[in-house]
């Protein structure tokens, strides 16, 4: 392992990095040196241009049975670097293999990033994972989730130390969201007269997107649902729109590159089930001043303003949605005080530069100097 200290950048190792953390080398700029091990081509494209960072070549398999031979290898290739920062379940063996050789092969530190469980493990935790992760983040200098349900499996399922458990939220960029965007300024035209209620269905079912889209329908004739993401639940959530006869009111956007261009033409922001990760489209929602209506269970719940709290309702409660979402449709002034609440809170708790400089102190103090 190099020393930090001996004039040359300290080099780090990434191990299936996602976007998200893609964004965040960026903000290192020439400070570290960058190796990333990712057969996910979306990712590499993402990376900044400019750093020292290139692709890593010939890295041992991350799949396949953790043996101690395979696990050794992986070790073997950790020892260059003077931080290995490791990303999701498809880097464990990684994790594992640097708490079984760490003392023996003097491995640099190693910090552990979760940022979801996946749809089915959330909803029946798999036991062999579990175990899995209880030992492989043995030697871990810190484990990194975004919410609260990561960090309680963290610290109770994973029986992982109070003081290696770091929840930091992945931030926004708050200022993104701070003009009011055009009303022809995205693909679908916000004409006057017309009132957006908005959700993502990333974080929905399939049948609680055709909740929502009941709920919504108690709403007047001006008022048309935006329906921003990929995800499942479209086919259900159609039928019910047939149904209802709500065609022409129901915009199916897909997935932008520029949300800042339609979170601020929202009047209000819905989910009719919280995912159980973090809830980034909701924390755009909320940098844009937008007031919204989630279940009173699950991360949205944690993260909207004090002033928002009367307006969630209680998880599964379909009735008690089309109420709140009816309340605030009737009441202007209600929409602009929460939204303004929630502006706020984004931008004092949530912005992605008090993001980064977490992650700096963190990195650091693993490396032990000042990054």
């Amino acid at each position: 392992m190099s020393k930090p200290n001996d004039g040359i950048p300290p080099h780090v190792l990434h191990i299936y990095p996602d976007r998200e953390a893609a964004e965040l080398i960026a903000h290192y700029g020439r400070k570290l040196r960058h190796t990333i091990v990712t057969d996910d081509d979306l990712v590499m494209q993402a990376m900044p241009k400019g750093l020292t960072l290139k692709q890593a070549s010939h890295f041992p398999p991350l799949e396949g049975v953790p043996t101690p031979g395979r696990l050794q290898k992986l070790a073997r290739a950790m020892t260059p670097f003077d931080l290995v920062l490791t990303h999701g379940w498809g880097a464990m063996d990684a994790a594992m293999a640097h708490t079984l050789f760490k003392d023996a092969m003097q491995l640099p530190p190693l910090i552990h990033h979760e940022f979801s469980l996946g749809e089915a493990e959330a909803k029946r935790p798999s036991k062999r994972r579990t175990w899995y992760r209880r030992i492989a983040l043995g030697k871990s200098s810190g484990l990194v989730v975004p919410s609260e349900k990561l960090e309680e499996a963290a610290l109770v399922d994973w029986q992982q130390p109070l003081g290696r458990v770091k929840r930091i939220a992945p931030g926004v960029d708050t200022k993104l969201f701070a003009k009011q965007p055009k009303p022809d300024g995205f693909r679908v035209i916000k004409r006057s007269g017309e009132f957006w209620l908005g959700t993502h269905v990333d974080q929905a079912d399939a049948q609680d997107l055709s909740m929502l889209v009941r709920a919504f329908s108690t709403l007047g004739v001006d008022w048309h649902l935006i329906v921003l993401g990929e995800g499942a639940g479209r086919v259900e959530a159609e039928q019910t729109i047939d149904a209802l006869e709500l065609n022409d009111r129901v915009h199916w956007v897909g997935t932008t590159a520029q949300p800042g261009k339609v979170m601020g033409l929202l009047d209000i922001f819905a989910v009719a089930a919280d995912a159980g990760h973090f809830p980034e489209a909701g924390v755009q929602a909320m940098a844009a001043g937008v007031p919204l209506v989630v279940p009173d269970e699950g991360e949205l719940a944690h993260t909207v303003a004090q002033a928002n709290h009367p307006w969630l309702f209680q998880k599964g409660d379909e009735t008690a949605l089309g109420e709140k979402l009816g309340g605030l449709a009737r009441d202007k002034t209600e929409r602009r005080t929460v939204g303004e609440a929630n502006r706020a809170h984004a931008v004092s708790s949530l912005d992605r530069d008090k993001t980064v400089a977490t992650y700096r102190r963190l990195y650091g103090s693993a490396m032990r100097i000042e990054l």
